[in-house]
């Protein structure tokens, strides 16, 4: 049976991931779990999320989760949701300064206020909140029947900003340009809630449940 494990750590909405999983990929077995044997087992992983990083990464140091995380990361289909994808980073500039897992190169950096955006010369709101387009930046597999430029929702006041250009997978414009999906090996990983995207969402989710984790 095909086992996604989704990560319980105390953040987040993760019945509402669970129940999306289980939607659209009926046949496949859904375990909302902090244990890190279960983990391991798992075919594929979720690591979703909302909150400061800095919580999270203590509640998975509290969990003895860091590692399990890293060595699926490493070795099977591994999805990111929001804060699970800007704690993928090496570090945010969140609380003065946190540590991410350092999975993936790069940092998590706050919309600047301050700033107008570059093409509406608005001031910015943040968070970052609601329905925004995402430009697909790579040909994926977790892209499958979505259309260019779809939408999806978003709720978030920091954004990655990958070391590598070629770690991005999808762009938004907020302000700037972020990197609003990543994808790298076995990794994808999105800012925005797919949970929460209608359509396109439950796509990536379908998508997530079939990928062999390979480009």
């Amino acid at each position: 049976m095909n086992t996604i494990a989704v990560i319980d750590y105390g953040m987040g909405n993760l019945r509402s991931v669970a129940k999306a999983l289980e939607f659209v990929a009926p046949e496949a077995r859904v375990v909302v779990t902090s244990d890190a044997r279960q983990i391991e087992a798992a075919e594929r992983v979720l690591f979703p999320g909302v909150g400061a990083l800095r919580d999270c990464m203590a509640e998975l140091a509290r969990l003895e989760l860091i590692e399990p995380l890293r060595r699926a990361a490493a070795a099977k289909p591994f999805m990111g949701i929001c804060l699970g994808m800007q704690a993928l980073l090496d570090h945010s500039e969140e609380n003065g300064g946190t540590e991410g897992l350092g999975i993936v190169p790069g940092r998590v950096k706050r919309f600047d206020i301050s700033h107008l955006d570059s093409v509406t010369g608005e001031r910015l709101k943040i968070p970052h909140m609601g329905w925004n387009e995402v430009h697909q930046e790579a040909d994926h597999p977790m892209w499958r029947d979505i259309e260019q430029d779809s939408r999806f929702y978003f709720v978030h006041s920091y954004y990655v900003e990958p070391q590598r250009a070629a770690d991005r997978a999808g762009t938004t414009h907020y302000g700037v340009d972020f990197a609003s999906a990543i994808a790298v090996g076995n990794i994808f990983a999105a800012q925005f809630h797919p949970e929460k995207s209608q359509q396109a969402g439950l796509t990536l989710l379908r998508n997530f449940v079939a990928w062999n984790g390979e480009t």
